[in-house]
């Protein structure tokens, strides 16, 4: 009796360690809605109509970039379900499609949502639900204010930082100058604008002598240029999405007027913006760089660019690789990627964006060497490095060193 007792018993303490065992392994893995042990489902809107549909590139290459990575086995062993609606670059249509994507699909996170509109539109609604808002592609200043809205983050550098860079270097080369503002009448353009006048600091007043906004809603913005140029401004700075950047361009260059150019990193795109409004009337614009731009032979042999070009020929054969948005969306993919391979089998919104937070020393393929990607719980700023570039010929040249958030202010 005694040895069956004690056979009962050995066999007990042996079930009782694999069912804790089990157990441990189990707790280990933590799951919100949107994640299981196969899947992961993040969710997407971008304008693939509307106003700014040349930028749909952006979550093309997104979910090009998923699928390669599913293609390879997914992240920690889990497919990611990328799941993209058209918002046509609309608020209220936005916000639709983000309501769906939470409470139908039931996403685990929203990523590289496209606009300052846009994405203040569905800022609120995500906080209150408690659902990363992850890499927006926006670089409003609002999107790094983890204080108010600790769901909400950008990626790339701030309008107000850009803009600043400008008129440092504007200062510098020609402090006379008389400028004529064309900005997009929404917090974007006003970032950008707020932004520049914060970097001339008391010359503003007198360095500006015209400014003109403009709704996207315009067919054509020919008239607010011929305004602009009538004021004998000599330095004109462009902060619009690509479709009015590039005729902003074309007008500026027919009416033979030759400012000193600066536009927006928003539509530094040679394939979306520089060759439809006609290479003869770009040259020489001013713009910054964050990213690598594949039309620029010193990334030729570069890692990075190679293993970029790779994905191209596999994922986005017919892309066209001078588009810079393709770039974008690559970079925030691997961003995105990296969040969530960090977060292992803790699939919580609350490991996600806590991850998010923590990013340290994080390096992808379409960002300078040396430009590493990092976040805190206070600073919610992925990417603050700039350079300064100018369009030559049919690409952009670099010129002047790397500046962040300190040469910036």
């Amino acid at each position: 009796m005694r040895g069956r007792l004690g056979h009962i018993t050995v066999a007990g303490v042996v079930a009782a360690a694999l069912i804790a065992s089990a157990g441990s392994a189990l707790a280990q893995k933590k799951y919100d809605s949107g994640a299981t042990d196969t899947e992961i489902k993040i969710g997407n809107t971008g304008p693939y109509s509307g106003p700014n549909s040349i930028a749909s590139s952006i979550p093309k290459a997104m979910a090009a970039y998923f699928k390669k990575i599913n293609a390879e086995g997914g992240i920690n062993g889990r497919k990611i379900n990328f799941i993209s609606y058209d918002d046509a670059f609309s608020p209220p249509k936005s916000v639709e499609q983000v309501r769906k994507l939470v409470e139908g699909d039931e996403v685990l996170a929203v990523f590289g949502t496209m606009g300052t509109a846009v994405n203040t539109a569905i800022e609120k609604y995500l906080n209150q639900k408690q659902v990363p808002q992850l890499f927006v592609v926006a670089g409003a200043s609002k999107f790094n204010d983890p204080q108010n809205f600790p769901w909400t983050m950008g990626w790339q550098p701030t309008y107000k930082i850009e803009a600043q860079i400008y008129a440092k270097y504007l200062l510098k080369e020609k402090p006379d100058a008389k400028i004529a503002v064309f900005y997009q009448n929404d917090d974007s353009g006003k970032d950008y604008y707020n932004g520049l006048k914060e970097g001339l600091g008391d010359k503003a007043k007198t360095m500006i002598v015209a400014d003109e906004s403009f709704e996207v809603s315009e067919p054509t913005i020919d008239s607010h240029i011929v305004k602009l140029k009538a004021s004998g401004a000599d330095t004109f700075f462009s902060f619009a999405v690509p479709k009015f950047a590039a005729q902003a361009i074309r007008k500026v260059g027919e009416l033979g007027w030759k400012p000193m150019y600066f536009q927006s990193n928003t539509s530094a795109t040679i394939g979306g913006v520089m060759k439809p409004a006609g290479f003869e009337y770009a040259q020489g614009i001013i713009s910054a760089a964050f990213m690598k731009d594949p039309t620029d032979a010193r990334w030729k042999d570069d890692p990075g660019m190679k293993k970029f070009d790779e994905f191209l020929k596999a994922y986005m054969p017919d892309a066209d690789r001078s588009d810079a948005y393709i770039m974008y969306g690559y970079n925030t993919a691997q961003t995105m990627a990296a969040v969530l391979k960090n977060a292992g089998d803790n699939l919580t919104r609350e490991n996600i964006m806590k991850q998010a937070a923590n990013m340290k020393d994080i390096e992808v393929d379409g960002v300078p060497t040396g430009v590493k990607i990092n976040t805190t719980p206070t600073d919610y700023a992925p990417v603050s490095q700039l350079q300064l570039m100018r369009v030559k010929g049919e690409a952009w040249e670099l010129f002047g060193p790397v500046l962040g958030t300190g040469e910036g202010k």
